[in-house]
């Protein structure tokens, strides 16, 4: 299938022409005609599966195509609300890159910097608005933002949002979007909390599921190194003396820790660079901007800041510290690989992130190879094997009393059918709405 096949309007075909891309996605190939249908959207889709064009793209044409006669300035038709600066900038580039030629207007919005020029263009009119929840808010509260005409929203990356503590702020904005809209609803995982916010926000929606989070591309070549922590350094930099390896992301799980291991690299002639929720959106930006360009080597990252990183022709990825949430490994990894090209993760794990590793392998369904042919080798490196079935729920007798311990209660099912747990799984979305399944390949 191209993108000729999905009723879209040639200037936005123009446009996806100039960019080089040829063929949809899978979430692009099933979402666009879902979105274009004016449906509400239920989609569970990682980063690096071209969600942003997913939504992008038909948000355009709808727009375009509306010719409702508007008196005055321009009023805000579409809302994209997403967690961090950098997600927004780059999904703000989106619709200016597949709407060139278009005479849509957009501005993005977040924190972190001057209000003066974000305040400007919204005073001058605008029809697309991508914005973070707080700067939201604030102009929201300083009436420079009027969201009370949007026909389409969209709210990406629901999971981060609950991660970094935005679910209330989603909630007040949700509250003063007008009740007659079409909305769209994107998240990599599915936690009960997000299917309930979900069940809240949309109408009778469409689903679109690409690529499960517990899977990693078959393209990634993923190996795993034992080293004690105070090593970890060392061993980076032996690996960096590799100069093949021409750029790389490394992942801590603390900003203090991104700080420390871009210095560590910087003080032994390695061009690195750090990037975190600390950091000003200039520092966060320019760093991004080299690590782009390859005037920096290394980017050094945490979670929520590499959230909306999206590097072409990304060949390594390096978790120095294992992530303590197993979700977050496949989504670090998934830098790499993408669009069918190939790529390297490589992990550190030392003798305290022994279970990170164990979980992550059971996450993902396969054990990661082991290298031990290098300098810093951990001696004990037992590690469970992998279980390739998803975990089990856990039964009452499972259950922890409040000091920690195993709680010593009976359950009534001990003895029935261990398979009976999957008559008992809730389905995928919960809620009492119906909903409308698109089957993916």
């Amino acid at each position: 299938m191209s993108f000729e096949n999905l009723n879209l309007i040639e200037p936005i075909l123009e446009a996806i022409k100039t960019e080089g891309y040829t063929t949809p996605t899978p979430i692009q190939k099933q979402a666009i005609p879902l979105v274009l249908a004016k449906k509400d959207l239920l989609g569970c889709a990682q980063t690096g599966t071209g969600k942003t064009a997913a939504f992008a793209i038909p948000i355009i044409q709808l727009l375009t195509e509306d010719k409702t006669p508007q008196q005055g300035k321009r009023i805000i038709r579409s809302l994209i609300l997403t967690p961090t600066r950098e997600l927004a900038i780059q999904i703000g580039e989106s619709f200016a890159n597949y709407g060139r030629n278009t005479n849509l207007r957009y501005k993005v919005i977040f924190g972190g910097v001057s209000q003066f020029s974000q305040v400007e263009s919204l005073r001058a009119g605008i029809d697309v608005l991508v914005a973070t929840p707080g700067r939201l808010l604030d102009l929201m509260n300083q009436r420079h933002v009027d969201i009370s005409k949007i026909q389409l929203f969209v709210l990406d990356e629901a999971d981060r949002m609950l991660d970094m503590g935005f679910v209330h702020d989603v909630k007040r904005v949700i509250s003063k979007l007008p009740a007659k809209r079409q909305s769209l609803f994107f998240s990599a995982t599915m936690p009960p909390e997000i299917v309930k916010l979900a069940d809240t926000i949309l109408v009778n929606p469409s689903k679109v599921e690409v690529t499960p989070v517990s899977s990693t591309a078959n393209t990634i070549n993923q190996v795993v190194y034992f080293v004690d922590k105070e090593n970890k350094k060392n061993l980076l930099i032996d690996l960096l003396k590799d100069k093949k390896i021409e750029r790389v992301l490394v992942f801590t799980r603390t900003k203090h820790g991104a700080d420390k291991v871009a210095k560590d690299l910087t003080k032994n002639g390695i061009q690195s660079q750090a990037i975190h929720g600390n950091k000003s959106q200039n520092a966060r930006q320019n760093a991004l901007n080299n690590f782009k360009s390859k005037l920096t080597r290394v980017l050094v990252a945490t979670d929520i800041a590499a959230r909306g990183i999206d590097i072409d022709e990304l060949t390594h990825v390096i978790n120095y510290e294992l992530p303590n949430i197993p979700e977050s490994y496949v989504h670090r990894i998934g830098r790499t690989g993408r669009a069918g090209a190939s790529g390297i993760a490589i992990a550190f794990c030392d003798a305290e992130e022994k279970e990170y590793l164990r979980d992550i392998q059971k996450l993902i369904g396969k054990q990661v190879p082991v290298i031990d042919n290098h300098a810093y080798p951990l001696m004990n490196h037992t590690v469970v094997k992998a279980v390739k079935q998803p975990r089990p729920p856990r039964n009452h007798s499972q259950n922890r009393n409040g000091n920690g311990q195993k709680s010593g209660g009976g359950n009534a099912n001990s003895g029935a059918n261990p398979n009976s747990n999957k008559s008992k799984k809730k389905k995928w979305f919960g809620g009492k709405r119906k909903h409308t399944t698109v089957v993916t390949s």
